[in-house]
């Protein structure tokens, strides 16, 4: 048994090891040209934040693994040996927590700030964000704690009298109890001995439901819509996809066009920028800045368009070639997507939603996958919470396209600024922790007897004036009413080419 549990601890090391350098390697390809050598407190909290997450993820697995290593334990107190997940869980979660509350703020209020002001400048206006934010954070913790910082767990009070110890044991179907009683007092219990028994929940245990309520709330919204729009977007990309390529005259053509919009944009830019510098940032102004960023994004993706239809230089062929088998790509993942974003759907309706459960479907999905192989059914239950984290920054996206009121933050391969990844960590963070408590009910078949079951399952669903948003199944309910709606959305509206904006203009 202390074998299992070393391996365990070396697997857990090197995997650690592992995706710090898969996030190192991720930061270097899609950081901006401009954020080159410099910028390095930014990008070491995006380092940072993405491992935060992705451990949080594959913590579950490792808590299913650690609960085995006690399953055929021989001797006593096998169970101390192995890794203390229960600690682990509230490390990690506050970890998260400050990374999200305080250390991103302060890295994207100092990222954005002045260029033209000094360090010290930009850190202290930083710093005073922070700190009102730290204020705030506290006052509210402390007060909802003070006040509602309880569990109310539903028991049922037994009593029963006392017999002589028999001579012989005669149980059967019908002598069930010991005494002569047909039935055990369990069973003769009226509805009047059901009671609540509350008591206080530690601390850490409350800031982690309460980053899970508001984690929740982003998870339900942003996952609901990207589960559906993640794998139909690949779909519909296809079926938009250039069919051929065009002539010289429609490229100078379109390229005129997106020149003019170009020369529009920047003259936009200049007069925002203006304004910023004579101090007039009001909510006109905020809302302008967001509409040019929603402008110069599509602006690129319509440039992008444009270069796959008319390849240029000496490998022209070759470029049209690979954009073809790109768009098949796209197709092929698109279906597989649309399985797994289906298969989440049932999920959550026949296990979660129905009470009783129908069937423990993809639980006993990952208990055949890990009867074939140890961690076939470890890599499997891996993959299905990633992809619910990739739906949500998908979904973030998808509605920061189309909502004035939602700031939009893409990720592009060689051309993500700094505050577009420290936002999207932050995004990923915050739902990790729901993500979390989603897949520990949603798969609490398969990861029974955990300390993640413990923390969500039983703590975080009997929280005095939160337990109600878990029985009446609120964020499920809204999870697959917003995934239903977006299918809806795309099979209407999804196949169109969006049409060419005209000309734009600054709101007065």
């Amino acid at each position: 048994m202390g074998d299992f549990n070393l391996a365990l601890i070396i697997v857990a090391a090197i995997v650690c090891v592992l995706v710090f350098i898969f996030n190192v390697y991720l930061l270097v390809n899609y950081q901006h040209p401009d954020d080159v050598n410099q910028a390095y407190f930014p990008k070491f909290v995006v380092v940072l934040g993405l491992s935060v997450s992705i451990i949080s993820i594959l913590m579950l697995p490792a808590d299913v693994a650690n609960r085995q290593a006690c399953s055929h334990a021989i001797y006593n107190g096998a169970c101390n040996l192995t890794l203390p997940m229960k600690d682990l869980w509230m490390v990690v979660y506050i970890v998260d927590a400050v990374l999200v509350l305080f250390v991103i703020p302060f890295a994207m209020f100092y990222y954005e700030g002045d260029q033209d002001m000094t360090v010290a400048k930009r850190i202290r206006g930083a710093l005073c964000w922070v700190v009102v934010t730290a204020i705030v954070c506290a006052l509210a913790l402390g007060i909802l704690y003070g006040f509602a910082g309880k569990v109310d767990f539903t028991v049922m009070h037994l009593s029963s009298s006392t017999t002589s110890f028999p001579s012989s044991w005669d149980f059967s179907s019908g002598q069930q109890c010991i005494g002569g009683a047909k039935q055990c007092s369990a069973f003769l219990a009226n509805a009047s001995s059901q009671t609540t028994w509350s008591m206080r929940a530690t601390f850490p245990e409350y800031v982690v439901a309460l980053a899970t309520i508001l984690g929740s709330v982003l998870f339900t919204i942003f996952g609901g819509v990207g589960i559906a729009c993640l794998p139909l977007g690949l779909i519909f990309s296809f079926i938009r996809r250039p069919k051929a390529v065009i002539t010289r005259s429609q490229y100078i053509k379109e390229a005129t066009e997106l020149g003019k919009k170009a020369r529009e944009l920047k003259k936009a830019a200049d007069e925002l920028r203006q304004e910023e510098k004579a101090g007039n940032k009001g909510r006109k102004w905020r809302k302008n800045v967001k509409a040019v960023e929603k402008e110069l994004l599509l602006l690129e993706q319509d440039v992008v368009a444009l270069e796959e239809m008319y390849p240029q230089g000496e490998k022209a062929e070759t470029a049209w070639a690979l954009t073809v088998l790109g768009y098949l790509g796209k197709l092929i993942l698109g279906i597989l997507g649309l399985i797994v974003s289906v298969a989440w759907i049932a999920h959550i309706v026949i296990y979660l939603m129905i009470k009783p459960p129908v069937s423990p479907f993809l639980n006993w999905v990952f208990i055949k996958l890990d009867n074939v192989w140890g961690l076939l059914g470890t890599a499997a239950f891996a993959f299905f919470c990633f992809y619910l984290l990739v739906a949500v920054v998908a979904g973030a996206t998808m509605l920061g396209l189309r909502l004035v009121f939602i700031t939009i933050h893409p990720m592009k391969w060689g051309a993500t600024l700094m505050n577009s990844f420290l936002f999207n960590v932050g995004l990923i963070l915050l739902s990790s922790i729901s993500v979390i408590q989603f897949c520990a009910t949603a798969f609490a078949y398969y990861a029974q007897a955990t300390a993640a079951e413990e923390i969500f399952g039983h703590t975080l669903q009997s929280l005095r004036g939160i337990k109600y948003l878990y029985k009446y199944n609120v964020f499920q309910i809204a999870f697959v009413a917003l995934a239903g709606l977006t299918f809806v959305y795309y099979a209407a509206f999804g196949w169109r080419r969006p049409k060419p904006t005209g000309r734009f203009q600054l709101s007065s």
